[in-house]
């Protein structure tokens, strides 16, 4: 049903927040399950110079099949965690982050 929304997803107005906990510095980028209420996403880049934020955008962005512009990082640019505003059907997100949180062997890098 679209109403239910996996944990890590909010509604704000007309926009989805997903809670993500981040994993730098690893071999590859993607998902890794729910981590305390979380999409954790581990991250083949460093947290230096906002490199880490960079990918996990963009990332998002491939995952859901948006332009990256459709994906902001609102809350947490220095910290593990992560909130991130997706511009998009709110269905459709719940479906993608869904299959990530079912399937983190999924990973793209």
């Amino acid at each position: 049903m679209a109403d239910e929304l996996p944990p890590c997803l909010e509604r704000h107005g007309e926009r989805l927040w997903l809670a993500v906990s981040v994993v730098p510095n690893a071999k590859r980028t993607g998902a890794d399950g729910l981590h305390d209420g979380s999409l954790r996403v581990r991250l083949a880049a460093p947290p230096v110079d906002g490199k880490a934020n960079d990918t996990l955008l963009a990332w998002l962005a491939d995952e859901l099949a948006l332009p990256k512009r459709r994906v902001a990082l609102v809350r947490g640019q220095t910290s593990r965690r992560k909130w991130v505003e997706i511009d998009h059907d709110q269905a459709a997100v719940a479906d993608v982050v869904k299959r990530l949180l079912t399937s983190p062997t999924a990973q793209r890098g």
